[in-house]
């Protein structure tokens, strides 16, 4: 009898093990990947909203989030080795973000869902005690490796296109400061520092903004992890750990899981990719400019007039890579310049469908043209899922662009993370460079 009782628990706990193999949502982090999700896949925490289709959540993230995006960017002023970090897309609980990675802030590590976002460069949570934040937020008192910043730290002088101010009442002068997001959402946070994992990774002392109340509701629920390149970025705040250098496969809108991966270092990277230079710009230096000179529909170049691409450090202007924009926007004259040259290549009639002006039958989506952005030094063909959207019936197909919003004086062209959905996109600000290579992350 001790016998079959033994037998039967030793099946149990192999059945479980099994069990917990082959779920895709058990899969840990290690230290060469760290997954990114949609916020809404079957592994997310968030529980959706009732929503029809990712389609229509896509289209309505388009539609009212995305005008707010282009505006926000439009305003924004002045050890080698890699890890990689699941990433996952998702919907429209961050509303104008979409793509999520796990980390961890403390000591011992709290999870947390952050949203990726190259555009900015400060990294901030919502704290224990914030007004108007979700649930799940950061304890600090619970953390060992915790500690605010004064104002005389020269983190506090690197918060850049806030409010800064000091207040006293302890033993150090705490660094406060208040920040627009999304166009329409606003919060106060204290600058403090703690650990940050990210896989295997410890980046000690890192500074982050602890988030005490919110306004409006495009502030991502469980923060924000800011790759930028300014002094408070991920990259600058790790030092050496990375070379200044990481990329990123963002899987499809419709993937459950943590499929796609941020990867951090020079190892692991692609051995070939193309590349075009990486642009600085002094009047917006978070950004990650590139030089942007034309756009092809099929076989014919777009006459597009070459100041409404053309890079110019004195104005602003140019065309950024942007991971928290849904769909690429152009300026109304290039937007409406390559709009037309898709419909004469595709049999009409054209209807409206949110954003997008240009929608079609999908019985003719076999016309449909392929589009190519022209890079120098790169040639990018857009797969068909990455330029076109389909309505939740399926009965139409749309062109998955659309020009900058009317509200906003944009002289920027953003290529969103609906046209980068399974590519490679590398990042190598050591270098002054940008590589894209195709790569189902999915």
């Amino acid at each position: 009898m001790d016998l079959r009782i033994s037998m039967l628990v030793l099946l149990f706990a192999l059945l479980i093990s099994t069990t917990k193999a082959l779920d895709p949502c058990n899969s840990q982090s290690n230290g060469n990947d760290l997954s990114v999700i949609p916020i809404y896949s079957k592994c997310s925490p968030f529980k959706p909203p009732k929503i029809e289709s990712w389609v229509n959540t896509i289209m309505d993230m388009a539609s009212t989030n995305d005008p707010e995006r282009v505006k926000y960017l439009s305003s924004l002023v002045a050890k080698k080795k890699t890890s990689s970090v699941p990433i996952g897309p998702g919907q429209r609980l961050f509303n104008i973000n979409n793509y999520v990675v796990r980390a961890k802030l403390g000591s011992p590590g709290q999870l947390m869902y952050m949203v990726l976002d190259t555009s900015n460069d400060a990294a901030w949570v919502p704290c224990s005690g914030c007004a108007g934040c979700s649930n799940t937020m950061f304890t600090p008192n619970t953390s060992s490796s915790y500690a605010p910043l004064d104002c005389s730290k020269p983190q506090c002088s690197y918060l850049r296109g806030v409010s800064t101010s000091c207040v006293s009442g302890g033993p150090t002068d705490q660094c406060l400061f208040n920040q627009t997001y999304g166009g329409d959402s606003s919060f106060s946070a204290t600058l403090v520092q703690d650990s940050l994992t990210l896989a295997d990774d410890v980046v000690p002392n890192y500074a982050f903004g602890c988030i005490n109340a919110v306004s409006g509701g495009s502030i991502p629920t469980q923060g924000l992890l800011g790759l930028g390149r300014g002094p408070l970025s991920l990259l600058s705040q790790s030092g050496s750990l990375y070379s200044g250098l990481f990329s990123y496969c963002l899987p499809s809108f419709k993937s459950y899981y943590f499929s796609g991966s941020l990867k951090l270092g020079p190892l692991g990277q692609p051995s070939k990719i193309r590349t075009t230079p990486l642009l600085s710009n002094p009047h917006r230096p978070s950004l990650y400019f590139v030089n942007l000179t034309g756009v092809s529909i099929g076989r014919v170049l777009v006459p597009i007039a070459p100041e409404f691409l053309a890079f110019n450090p004195n104005t602003g202007s140019g065309t950024v890579i942007d991971s928290g924009t849904v769909v690429t926007r152009f300026v109304q004259p290039a937007y409406e310049a390559i709009r037309d040259q898709f419909r004469k290549q595709v049999k009409g009639p054209f209807s409206n469908l949110g954003v997008f002006d240009t929608c079609f039958a999908s019985t003719s989506e076999a016309e449909a043209p392929i589009v190519t952005f022209h890079f120098t030094g790169l040639d990018l063909k857009l797969p068909t899922e990455n330029s076109l959207i389909h309505s939740s019936s399926g009965n139409l197909a749309c062109l998955a662009m659309a020009a900058a919003p009317n509200n906003v004086n944009s002289v920027l062209n953003v290529i969103a993370n609906y046209q980068q959905q399974n590519l490679r996109i590398l990042f190598d600000v050591a270098n002054s460079r940008v590589g894209i290579a195709r790569e189902l992350c999915n």
